[in-house]
Protein backbone atom coordinates (compact mmCIF):
# COMPACT_ATOMS: atom_id res chain seq x y z
CA UNK A 1 0.00 0.00 0.00
CA UNK A 2 1.54 3.09 -0.71
CA UNK A 3 1.24 6.82 0.96
CA UNK A 4 -0.08 8.90 -2.41
CA UNK A 5 -2.90 7.66 -3.86
CA UNK A 6 -1.93 6.83 -7.18
CA UNK A 7 -5.19 8.76 -8.98
CA UNK A 8 -4.49 12.16 -7.78
CA UNK A 9 -7.17 14.77 -7.83
CA UNK A 10 -5.07 17.34 -9.94
CA UNK A 11 -4.62 14.54 -12.55
CA UNK A 12 -8.27 13.33 -12.65
CA UNK A 13 -8.91 17.15 -13.36
CA UNK A 14 -6.83 17.73 -15.97
CA UNK A 15 -7.61 14.12 -17.66
CA UNK A 16 -11.65 15.75 -17.81
CA UNK A 17 -10.16 18.81 -19.18
CA UNK A 18 -8.57 16.95 -21.74
CA UNK A 19 -11.60 15.03 -22.47
CA UNK A 20 -13.95 17.77 -22.52
CA UNK A 21 -11.14 19.37 -25.64
CA UNK A 22 -11.31 16.27 -27.75
CA UNK A 23 -15.55 16.43 -27.82
CA UNK A 24 -15.46 19.99 -28.52
CA UNK A 25 -13.66 19.70 -31.74
CA UNK A 26 -14.99 16.00 -31.96
CA UNK A 27 -11.10 14.79 -32.49
CA UNK A 28 -12.39 11.46 -33.34
CA UNK A 29 -14.05 12.03 -35.70
CA UNK A 30 -11.00 13.70 -37.20
CA UNK A 31 -9.17 10.83 -36.52
CA UNK A 32 -11.05 8.39 -38.42
CA UNK A 33 -10.95 10.61 -41.59
CA UNK A 34 -7.51 10.25 -41.03
CA UNK A 35 -7.91 6.48 -41.13
CA UNK A 36 -6.99 6.11 -37.68
CA UNK A 37 -9.03 3.27 -37.33
CA UNK A 38 -9.94 0.45 -34.11
CA UNK A 39 -8.74 -2.83 -35.71
CA UNK A 40 -9.83 -4.45 -32.41
CA UNK A 41 -9.62 -3.58 -28.55
CA UNK A 42 -9.66 -0.04 -27.58
CA UNK A 43 -10.36 2.91 -29.10
CA UNK A 44 -8.65 5.11 -30.61
CA UNK A 45 -9.90 8.28 -29.43
CA UNK A 46 -8.41 6.42 -25.92
CA UNK A 47 -5.32 5.44 -26.86
CA UNK A 48 -5.23 9.56 -28.21
CA UNK A 49 -5.94 11.17 -24.77
CA UNK A 50 -3.69 9.05 -22.89
CA UNK A 51 -0.97 10.02 -25.75
CA UNK A 52 -2.02 13.92 -24.61
CA UNK A 53 -1.86 13.08 -21.17
CA UNK A 54 1.35 11.53 -20.83
CA UNK A 55 3.14 15.08 -21.15
CA UNK A 56 1.61 15.75 -18.12
CA UNK A 57 1.93 12.95 -15.44
CA UNK A 58 5.86 13.03 -15.36
CA UNK A 59 5.82 8.81 -16.40
CA UNK A 60 6.78 6.91 -18.67
CA UNK A 61 4.38 4.70 -20.62
CA UNK A 62 6.27 1.84 -19.01
CA UNK A 63 5.84 2.96 -15.39
CA UNK A 64 2.48 4.12 -16.10
CA UNK A 65 1.64 0.20 -17.46
CA UNK A 66 3.45 -1.10 -14.34
CA UNK A 67 1.25 1.04 -12.43
CA UNK A 68 -1.70 0.00 -13.97
CA UNK A 69 -2.48 3.84 -14.72
CA UNK A 70 -3.18 3.22 -18.31
CA UNK A 71 -5.60 0.52 -19.29
CA UNK A 72 -3.61 -1.16 -21.89
CA UNK A 73 -0.55 -1.86 -22.36
CA UNK A 74 2.75 0.20 -24.11
CA UNK A 75 2.97 -2.23 -27.26
CA UNK A 76 -0.92 -1.36 -27.64
CA UNK A 77 0.17 1.76 -27.84
CA UNK A 78 3.41 1.68 -30.14
CA UNK A 79 1.49 -0.80 -32.56
CA UNK A 80 -1.15 2.69 -32.38
CA UNK A 81 1.90 5.07 -33.49
CA UNK A 82 3.22 2.53 -35.59
CA UNK A 83 0.64 2.24 -38.40
CA UNK A 84 1.37 3.96 -41.78
CA UNK A 85 -1.86 3.83 -42.52
CA UNK A 86 -2.60 6.96 -40.30
CA UNK A 87 -2.51 10.28 -42.52
CA UNK A 88 -1.09 12.55 -39.46
CA UNK A 89 0.09 15.64 -41.68
CA UNK A 90 -4.14 15.54 -42.52
CA UNK A 91 -5.09 15.15 -38.84
CA UNK A 92 -2.80 18.10 -37.83
CA UNK A 93 -4.22 20.62 -40.24
CA UNK A 94 -8.19 19.53 -39.20
CA UNK A 95 -7.61 20.02 -36.03
CA UNK A 96 -6.17 23.48 -36.06
CA UNK A 97 -8.59 24.43 -38.76
CA UNK A 98 -11.41 23.49 -36.19
CA UNK A 99 -9.81 25.44 -33.40
CA UNK A 100 -9.07 28.59 -35.47
CA UNK A 101 -12.99 28.61 -36.04
CA UNK A 102 -12.90 29.11 -32.40
CA UNK A 103 -10.23 32.21 -32.32
CA UNK A 104 -10.67 33.75 -35.18
CA UNK A 105 -13.81 35.17 -34.28
CA UNK A 106 -12.07 37.26 -31.65
CA UNK A 107 -9.69 38.76 -33.99
CA UNK A 108 -10.52 42.06 -35.36
CA UNK A 109 -11.31 42.09 -39.64
CA UNK A 110 -8.24 44.65 -39.87
CA UNK A 111 -5.84 42.49 -37.93
CA UNK A 112 -3.48 41.13 -40.15
CA UNK A 113 -3.13 37.63 -39.36
CA UNK A 114 0.00 35.28 -41.02
CA UNK A 115 1.28 32.75 -41.77
CA UNK A 116 4.79 31.53 -40.30
CA UNK A 117 7.49 28.84 -41.97
CA UNK A 118 10.33 27.80 -39.93
CA UNK A 119 12.18 24.66 -39.47
CA UNK A 120 13.85 23.38 -35.88
CA UNK A 121 15.98 20.56 -35.15
CA UNK A 122 14.52 17.19 -34.44
CA UNK A 123 17.70 14.92 -33.11
CA UNK A 124 18.47 11.61 -33.11
CA UNK A 125 22.22 12.21 -32.59
CA UNK A 126 22.54 8.75 -30.72
CA UNK A 127 20.90 6.39 -33.76
CA UNK A 128 22.01 4.60 -36.46
CA UNK A 129 19.42 2.68 -37.71
CA UNK A 130 16.55 5.17 -37.40
CA UNK A 131 14.53 5.34 -40.90
CA UNK A 132 15.48 8.30 -43.25
CA UNK A 133 17.98 9.29 -40.40
CA UNK A 134 20.09 11.99 -42.08
CA UNK A 135 23.42 14.45 -41.32
CA UNK A 136 21.52 18.16 -40.71
CA UNK A 137 23.24 21.39 -39.92
CA UNK A 138 22.37 22.11 -36.49
CA UNK A 139 22.43 25.97 -36.48
CA UNK A 140 22.84 27.03 -32.36
CA UNK A 141 26.24 24.55 -32.46
CA UNK A 142 27.12 25.10 -36.13
CA UNK A 143 28.08 21.13 -36.58
CA UNK A 144 26.14 18.83 -38.64
CA UNK A 145 24.31 15.96 -36.67
CA UNK A 146 22.20 13.18 -37.16
CA UNK A 147 18.25 13.79 -36.84
CA UNK A 148 15.59 15.60 -39.15
CA UNK A 149 14.76 18.94 -39.90
CA UNK A 150 10.89 19.42 -38.72
CA UNK A 151 9.98 21.85 -41.59
CA UNK A 152 6.72 23.59 -39.72
CA UNK A 153 3.16 26.10 -41.01
CA UNK A 154 2.23 27.67 -38.02
CA UNK A 155 -0.91 30.65 -37.84
CA UNK A 156 -0.96 33.63 -35.47
CA UNK A 157 -2.83 36.84 -34.87
CA UNK A 158 0.02 38.02 -32.71
CA UNK A 159 -1.51 36.70 -29.46
CA UNK A 160 -2.07 32.49 -30.53
CA UNK A 161 -0.20 30.56 -32.17
CA UNK A 162 -1.23 27.47 -33.59
CA UNK A 163 0.63 24.42 -35.36
CA UNK A 164 -0.90 23.35 -38.65
CA UNK A 165 1.46 21.16 -40.81
CA UNK A 166 4.50 19.22 -40.14
CA UNK A 167 7.11 17.20 -42.15
CA UNK A 168 10.51 15.46 -40.23
CA UNK A 169 12.26 16.52 -43.59
CA UNK A 170 15.53 14.07 -44.36
CA UNK A 171 17.65 15.20 -47.26
CA UNK A 172 17.24 15.35 -50.83
CA UNK A 173 20.76 14.48 -51.46
CA UNK A 174 21.35 10.78 -51.18
CA UNK A 175 24.47 10.93 -49.67
CA UNK A 176 23.63 12.65 -46.60
CA UNK A 177 20.49 10.16 -45.60
CA UNK A 178 22.22 7.35 -42.97
CA UNK A 179 19.28 5.41 -43.77
CA UNK A 180 17.11 5.12 -46.36
CA UNK A 181 13.09 3.91 -46.38
CA UNK A 182 11.76 1.23 -45.34
CA UNK A 183 11.03 -0.87 -48.40
CA UNK A 184 7.96 -2.89 -46.70
CA UNK A 185 5.55 0.16 -46.72
CA UNK A 186 3.60 0.55 -49.71
CA UNK A 187 4.40 3.57 -51.47
CA UNK A 188 0.76 4.15 -51.96
CA UNK A 189 -0.28 4.64 -48.51
CA UNK A 190 -0.08 8.07 -46.17
CA UNK A 191 3.28 6.58 -44.52
CA UNK A 192 5.00 5.89 -48.33
CA UNK A 193 3.72 9.32 -49.62
CA UNK A 194 5.00 11.23 -45.93
CA UNK A 195 8.51 9.11 -46.62
CA UNK A 196 8.69 10.44 -50.18
CA UNK A 197 7.71 13.65 -48.91
CA UNK A 198 10.52 13.75 -46.36
CA UNK A 199 13.28 13.48 -48.87
CA UNK A 200 11.81 16.53 -50.98
CA UNK A 201 13.60 19.35 -51.11
CA UNK A 202 12.11 22.11 -48.42
CA UNK A 203 10.96 24.71 -50.44
CA UNK A 204 8.87 22.58 -52.38
CA UNK A 205 7.43 21.29 -48.87
CA UNK A 206 6.64 24.67 -48.27
CA UNK A 207 4.75 25.57 -51.11
CA UNK A 208 3.06 22.30 -50.65
CA UNK A 209 2.14 23.31 -46.85
CA UNK A 210 0.44 27.10 -48.52
CA UNK A 211 -1.87 25.30 -51.22
CA UNK A 212 -3.50 22.67 -48.16
CA UNK A 213 -3.61 25.90 -46.09
CA UNK A 214 -5.01 27.78 -49.13
CA UNK A 215 -7.74 24.53 -49.55
CA UNK A 216 -9.20 23.92 -46.55
CA UNK A 217 -9.25 27.79 -46.07
CA UNK A 218 -7.05 29.09 -43.14
CA UNK A 219 -7.65 32.68 -42.41
CA UNK A 220 -4.37 34.25 -43.39
CA UNK A 221 -3.02 37.26 -45.30
CA UNK A 222 1.11 37.13 -44.79
CA UNK A 223 3.50 34.41 -44.77
CA UNK A 224 6.43 35.07 -42.96
CA UNK A 225 10.14 33.32 -43.75
CA UNK A 226 13.29 33.20 -42.21
CA UNK A 227 16.26 34.02 -44.31
CA UNK A 228 16.90 30.48 -44.99
CA UNK A 229 13.69 30.36 -46.88
CA UNK A 230 13.49 33.57 -48.53
CA UNK A 231 14.68 33.91 -52.23
CA UNK A 232 12.57 35.38 -55.50
CA UNK A 233 11.67 31.93 -56.41
CA UNK A 234 9.85 31.73 -53.27
CA UNK A 235 8.61 35.43 -53.07
CA UNK A 236 6.95 34.64 -56.65
CA UNK A 237 5.72 31.20 -56.08
CA UNK A 238 4.68 32.29 -53.05
CA UNK A 239 2.69 35.06 -54.59
CA UNK A 240 1.22 32.90 -57.13
CA UNK A 241 -0.72 30.79 -54.61
CA UNK A 242 -2.61 33.97 -52.95
CA UNK A 243 -0.74 35.25 -50.30
CA UNK A 244 2.04 38.10 -49.91
CA UNK A 245 5.72 37.42 -48.36
CA UNK A 246 7.27 39.68 -45.32
CA UNK A 247 10.79 38.07 -45.12
CA UNK A 248 13.99 38.89 -44.08
CA UNK A 249 16.47 38.12 -46.94
CA UNK A 250 19.88 37.27 -46.50
CA UNK A 251 22.93 39.33 -47.43
CA UNK A 252 24.24 37.44 -50.38
CA UNK A 253 25.07 38.47 -53.58
CA UNK A 254 23.08 35.30 -55.07
CA UNK A 255 19.93 37.08 -54.51
CA UNK A 256 19.40 38.99 -56.45
CA UNK A 257 16.55 41.76 -57.61
CA UNK A 258 15.43 43.89 -60.47
CA UNK A 259 16.75 48.38 -59.56
CA UNK A 260 16.33 50.72 -61.70
CA UNK A 261 16.33 48.31 -64.96
CA UNK A 262 19.45 45.80 -63.53
CA UNK A 263 19.87 42.48 -61.70
CA UNK A 264 21.09 43.06 -57.85
CA UNK A 265 21.62 41.86 -54.37
CA UNK A 266 20.31 43.87 -51.54
CA UNK A 267 23.84 45.03 -50.15
CA UNK A 268 24.36 46.54 -53.60
CA UNK A 269 21.23 48.28 -53.29
CA UNK A 270 21.54 49.59 -49.77
CA UNK A 271 25.26 50.99 -50.47
CA UNK A 272 24.04 52.92 -54.04
CA UNK A 273 21.35 54.18 -52.40
CA UNK A 274 20.76 57.46 -50.34
CA UNK A 275 20.20 56.57 -46.59
CA UNK A 276 17.84 58.27 -44.46
CA UNK A 277 19.18 60.89 -42.66
CA UNK A 278 18.20 61.83 -38.95
CA UNK A 279 16.93 59.61 -36.19
CA UNK A 280 14.82 57.30 -38.45
CA UNK A 281 13.18 54.56 -38.05
CA UNK A 282 14.75 52.83 -40.72
CA UNK A 283 17.78 53.40 -42.93
CA UNK A 284 16.21 52.75 -46.50
CA UNK A 285 13.05 51.79 -48.09
CA UNK A 286 13.20 50.91 -52.14
CA UNK A 287 10.95 49.03 -54.47
CA UNK A 288 12.08 46.72 -56.62
CA UNK A 289 11.25 43.24 -58.54
CA UNK A 290 12.08 39.51 -57.41
CA UNK A 291 12.36 37.89 -60.67
CA UNK A 292 12.25 34.24 -61.31
CA UNK A 293 11.85 32.28 -64.79
CA UNK A 294 10.77 35.17 -66.62
CA UNK A 295 8.00 36.06 -63.70
CA UNK A 296 8.12 39.46 -61.60
CA UNK A 297 6.64 40.05 -59.07
CA UNK A 298 7.20 43.99 -56.91
CA UNK A 299 8.47 43.83 -53.56
CA UNK A 300 9.25 46.58 -51.49
CA UNK A 301 12.87 46.54 -49.82
CA UNK A 302 13.26 47.88 -45.89
CA UNK A 303 16.67 48.45 -44.37
CA UNK A 304 16.60 48.13 -40.70
CA UNK A 305 18.92 50.34 -39.01
CA UNK A 306 21.46 48.90 -36.20
CA UNK A 307 22.27 52.41 -34.32
CA UNK A 308 24.72 50.51 -31.91
CA UNK A 309 27.02 48.98 -34.86
CA UNK A 310 26.90 51.35 -38.31
CA UNK A 311 28.22 48.24 -40.47
CA UNK A 312 25.09 45.76 -39.39
CA UNK A 313 21.56 46.39 -40.80
CA UNK A 314 18.59 43.80 -41.33
CA UNK A 315 17.12 43.99 -44.51
CA UNK A 316 13.62 42.99 -44.62
CA UNK A 317 11.15 42.32 -47.77
CA UNK A 318 7.20 42.34 -48.52
CA UNK A 319 5.07 41.77 -51.37
CA UNK A 320 2.37 44.11 -50.31
CA UNK A 321 4.14 47.37 -51.72
CA UNK A 322 0.85 49.01 -50.29
CA UNK A 323 2.16 48.32 -46.51
CA UNK A 324 3.92 51.24 -44.57
CA UNK A 325 7.77 50.59 -43.71
CA UNK A 326 6.38 50.19 -40.10
CA UNK A 327 3.61 48.02 -40.71
CA UNK A 328 6.17 45.32 -42.41
CA UNK A 329 8.55 45.64 -39.35
CA UNK A 330 5.61 45.26 -37.23
CA UNK A 331 4.35 42.05 -39.05
CA UNK A 332 7.13 40.39 -39.33
CA UNK A 333 7.66 40.46 -35.63
CA UNK A 334 4.86 38.11 -35.40
CA UNK A 335 7.82 35.61 -36.61
CA UNK A 336 8.62 35.12 -32.97
CA UNK A 337 6.09 33.20 -31.90
CA UNK A 338 7.40 30.16 -33.93
CA UNK A 339 10.60 29.79 -32.13
CA UNK A 340 8.13 29.61 -29.04
CA UNK A 341 6.57 27.09 -30.03
CA UNK A 342 9.78 25.60 -30.79
CA UNK A 343 10.84 26.30 -27.29
CA UNK A 344 7.68 25.02 -25.65
CA UNK A 345 7.86 21.46 -27.47
CA UNK A 346 11.01 20.88 -26.79
CA UNK A 347 11.51 22.26 -22.91
CA UNK A 348 7.96 20.75 -21.62
CA UNK A 349 5.67 18.76 -24.53
CA UNK A 350 8.35 15.92 -24.71
CA UNK A 351 9.22 16.56 -28.10
CA UNK A 352 11.94 13.80 -29.54
CA UNK A 353 12.55 13.02 -25.51
CA UNK A 354 8.73 10.72 -25.40
CA UNK A 355 9.33 7.44 -27.59
CA UNK A 356 12.35 6.20 -29.23
CA UNK A 357 11.17 4.32 -32.02
CA UNK A 358 13.02 3.93 -35.23
CA UNK A 359 10.04 3.68 -37.78
CA UNK A 360 9.02 7.29 -39.59
CA UNK A 361 5.62 6.56 -39.18
CA UNK A 362 6.08 7.09 -35.45
CA UNK A 363 8.35 9.92 -35.38
CA UNK A 364 5.82 11.47 -37.59
CA UNK A 365 2.66 10.60 -35.01
CA UNK A 366 4.75 11.60 -31.97
CA UNK A 367 5.57 15.48 -33.59
CA UNK A 368 1.66 15.59 -34.21
CA UNK A 369 0.43 14.67 -30.47
CA UNK A 370 2.97 17.11 -29.43
CA UNK A 371 1.63 19.71 -31.84
CA UNK A 372 -1.98 18.61 -30.24
CA UNK A 373 -0.62 19.23 -26.88
CA UNK A 374 0.15 22.58 -27.66
CA UNK A 375 -2.62 23.56 -29.61
CA UNK A 376 -4.68 22.93 -26.53
CA UNK A 377 -2.47 24.45 -24.19
CA UNK A 378 -2.54 27.41 -26.45
CA UNK A 379 -6.60 27.70 -26.87
CA UNK A 380 -6.54 27.46 -22.92
CA UNK A 381 -4.30 30.49 -22.28
CA UNK A 382 -6.33 32.43 -25.16
CA UNK A 383 -9.53 31.68 -23.43
CA UNK A 384 -8.10 32.51 -19.50
CA UNK A 385 -6.92 36.34 -21.23
CA UNK A 386 -9.49 37.06 -24.12
CA UNK A 387 -12.76 38.08 -22.24
CA UNK A 388 -14.76 37.95 -24.99
CA UNK A 389 -14.48 34.27 -25.15
CA UNK A 390 -16.92 33.69 -22.61
CA UNK A 391 -20.28 34.05 -24.80
CA UNK A 392 -21.96 37.32 -26.66
CA UNK A 393 -21.89 39.48 -23.59
CA UNK A 394 -18.03 39.65 -23.47
CA UNK A 395 -17.76 39.75 -26.79
CA UNK A 396 -19.30 42.97 -27.37
CA UNK A 397 -18.22 44.44 -23.68
CA UNK A 398 -14.45 43.61 -23.94
CA UNK A 399 -12.04 45.26 -26.58
CA UNK A 400 -9.73 43.44 -28.89
CA UNK A 401 -5.78 42.04 -27.64
CA UNK A 402 -3.42 44.31 -28.45
CA UNK A 403 -1.75 43.19 -31.49
CA UNK A 404 2.18 42.85 -31.38
CA UNK A 405 3.21 47.18 -31.03
CA UNK A 406 6.21 48.45 -33.25
CA UNK A 407 8.60 48.92 -30.17
CA UNK A 408 8.21 44.99 -29.34
CA UNK A 409 8.91 43.84 -33.12
CA UNK A 410 11.48 46.88 -33.11
CA UNK A 411 12.75 45.21 -29.82
CA UNK A 412 12.84 41.55 -31.62
CA UNK A 413 14.81 43.26 -34.23
CA UNK A 414 17.33 44.49 -31.95
CA UNK A 415 18.25 41.45 -30.35
CA UNK A 416 18.65 39.48 -33.42
CA UNK A 417 21.10 42.42 -34.36
CA UNK A 418 23.19 41.45 -31.29
CA UNK A 419 23.05 38.03 -31.37
CA UNK A 420 24.46 38.52 -35.10
CA UNK A 421 27.31 40.59 -33.80
CA UNK A 422 28.05 37.96 -31.55
CA UNK A 423 28.23 35.35 -33.48
CA UNK A 424 30.67 37.48 -35.95
CA UNK A 425 33.23 39.56 -33.70
CA UNK A 426 33.98 38.58 -30.41
CA UNK A 427 32.93 40.88 -27.45
CA UNK A 428 33.11 40.59 -24.00
CA UNK A 429 29.42 40.90 -22.74
CA UNK A 430 30.47 44.06 -20.48
CA UNK A 431 31.22 45.76 -23.60
CA UNK A 432 27.96 44.41 -25.32
CA UNK A 433 25.92 45.83 -22.21
CA UNK A 434 28.07 49.33 -22.77
CA UNK A 435 27.39 49.78 -26.26
CA UNK A 436 23.31 48.55 -25.87
CA UNK A 437 23.49 51.72 -22.72
CA UNK A 438 25.15 53.88 -25.08
CA UNK A 439 22.29 53.52 -28.16
CA UNK A 440 19.54 53.47 -25.62
CA UNK A 441 20.85 56.90 -24.11
CA UNK A 442 20.88 58.25 -27.71
CA UNK A 443 17.37 57.60 -28.34
CA UNK A 444 14.56 60.04 -27.61
CA UNK A 445 13.15 59.95 -23.73
CA UNK A 446 9.72 57.89 -25.05
CA UNK A 447 11.61 55.02 -26.74
CA UNK A 448 13.79 54.56 -24.19
CA UNK A 449 11.55 53.86 -21.80
CA UNK A 450 9.18 52.02 -23.90
CA UNK A 451 12.42 49.56 -25.33
CA UNK A 452 12.85 48.88 -21.59
CA UNK A 453 9.82 48.14 -20.59
CA UNK A 454 9.75 45.47 -23.67
CA UNK A 455 13.03 44.51 -22.55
Amino acid sequence: MTIVAQNHPSRELFSSKISRFLEEFQVSRILKACNAYKTRGFSVKDLFQVALENAFCNKSFYQQEKEALIPFSKDTFYRFLNSCHVNWRKFTLQLGAGILKTVEPLTGKDRRNVLIVDDSLFSRSRSKKVELLAKVYDHVTHKYTKGFRMLTLGWSDGNTFLPLEHCLLSSANRANRIQEASSKVDARSNGGKQRNLAQTKAPEVVQAFLEDAKNIGIPAQYVLFDTWFCSPSSLVQTKETGYDVIAMVKKADTIRFRYNGRMQSAPSIFRASKKRRGRSKYLLSVEAEAVKDGKATSVKLVFVRNRNNKKEYLILVSTDISLTEEEIIQTYGKRWDIEVFFKMCKSFLKLGKEIQSMSYDAMTAHVSIVFARYMMLSLEQRRNVDGRSFGGMYYDAYDELQDLRYLDALALLLKKLTDAVKERVVFLEKELDCMLDSFLKNLPSLWNMCLKQCA
